[in-house]
């Protein structure tokens, strides 16, 4: 497992602290995990469930809610709709940066936040919860003796976990207004309800009633001698395989369950009959490629003609790199922004075509570092000598066989 990590903003702008924990090759999915309350992304429990994920070639990001662990952000100002609103900010940085995670878990609160926010987040089909309430309001069971300074002064400091907490009536107020059975009820995504039957903190009940209110598909397992927090790394990595495990068979099969191989220097496509989304192997690296909605594809990957721009970007840089490396240039980081589209070859005073139309990539460079003008003239001088750049101008021959 290699892990990153990150921050990115919640919706107050304030920057929360998260982690991305990567599988040895390509992902075959992204999940976002949600800690229990007042814990934090580094709980033990966490990590050796993103373990376990990552074995099974499942990237996950796990992030501190706002006023906890490393993140910005007063732990008394949040509430429950705040971890929802949080949740919503990771899936859009994971979008962004990554890709639109496929799975959601959540340990204990955090699995019931997973359960409110997932109707709001598409790109899951599958979520699943450990040790979770079943109502948002089973946490003012942990408040019990606060009441009346709630009630009188609209704060109250409570002792959780044994750490001092300053809790707003507020709070309180906000966990009520949570439909969570409606919720789960209309969910329309796979549901996995994980829970020990010893939980002392989260009675076993709420198990049955988080699974009584899904729709099918769903399924139960028991987390037999665990605790509440899973404080046995057996237990935690127990879980986290099971909800590997399950969560794969809502995922489109990796390149080793279907066969799909390449060799060193050669990519396999393929293709199904349910689409246009198509398993792409390059050497041992797995992706998908598919076409937008638009024309009838799911999104689920780039586009061949995006793969094809992100050959010439990609090549750029490294071109850029290798020639500051040489010459010993104050060079930072090279950004290459490529584009692709058709214009009329009547329009194009450059180039040899004179009729219909001709494809025109736009290459755009951001050069960093202490550069000077001659040097970032030299380098872009350079970048049209990346080999993929000199093939897309080379004269091509592709030489098709039928196989077998």
């Amino acid at each position: 497992m290699q892990s990153k990590n990150i921050s990115f903003p919640n919706a107050e702008g304030q920057s929360l602290a998260g982690i991305v924990d990567m599988p040895g090759g390509a992902p075959r999915a992204y999940a976002l995990f949600a800690h229990c309350f007042t814990c934090s992304k580094n709980l033990r429990a966490a990590t050796n469930i993103a373990r376990a994920m990552t074995d099974a070639g499942i990237a996950v990001l796990r992030f501190d809610f706002t006023g906890l662990g490393k993140s910005e952000g007063a732990f008394e100002e949040t509430s429950f709709s705040s971890n929802i609103s949080d949740l919503l900010s990771a899936v859009d940085w994971l979008q962004k940066e990554y890709r639109a995670p496929e799975i959601l878990f959540g340990h204990s609160l955090g699995g019931t936040a997973v359960l409110q926010a997932a109707s709001k987040i598409p790109s899951a089909v599958a979520v699943a919860t450990i040790g979770s309430p079943a109502d948002p309001e089973h946490v003012t069971q942990m408040l019990t003796g606060a009441e009346a300074a709630l009630a009188r002064d609209g704060v109250a400091e409570v002792q959780l976990g044994g750490r001092p907490f300053r809790i707003r009536k507020a709070f309180v107020d906000d966990l009520a207004i949570h439909d969570l059975p409606a919720t789960i009820a209309s969910l329309r995504k796979a549901l996995l309800v994980m829970h020990a039957p010893l939980d002392d903190i989260v009675e076993i009940d709420n198990a049955s009633e988080l699974f009584s209110a899904a729709k099918h598909p769903k399924s139960f397992v028991s987390l037999d001698r665990a605790d509440h927090l899973l404080s046995r790394n057996a237990d935690s990595r127990y879980a986290g395989e099971v909800l590997a495990a399950w969560a794969g068979g809502y995922l489109p099969d990796s390149a080793e369950k279907t066969g799909l191989n390449a060799t060193s220097g050669e990519v396999v496509a393929r293709t199904g009959a349910g689409g246009f989304a198509t398993e792409v192997r390059a050497g041992h690296h797995a992706f998908l490629a598919d076409e937008p909605v638009s024309v009838g594809g799911t999104d689920k990957g780039p586009t061949p003609y995006d793969l094809l721009a992100a050959a010439l970007a990609t090549c750029t840089t490294m071109t850029l790199r290798m020639y500051a490396a040489h010459k010993k240039i104050d060079f930072e980081s090279a950004t290459v922004r490529v584009s692709h589209g058709r214009v009329h070859a009547e329009d194009c005073s450059d180039c040899e075509q004179r009729d219909g139309q001709i494809h025109e990539f736009t290459r755009e460079l951001l050069l960093e570092g202490d550069l000077t003008q001659a040097q970032r003239r030299r380098m872009l001088e350079i970048a049209d000598r990346c080999p993929v750049h000199k093939t897309l101008h080379n004269e091509i021959r592709v030489r098709t066989r039928l196989a077998g």
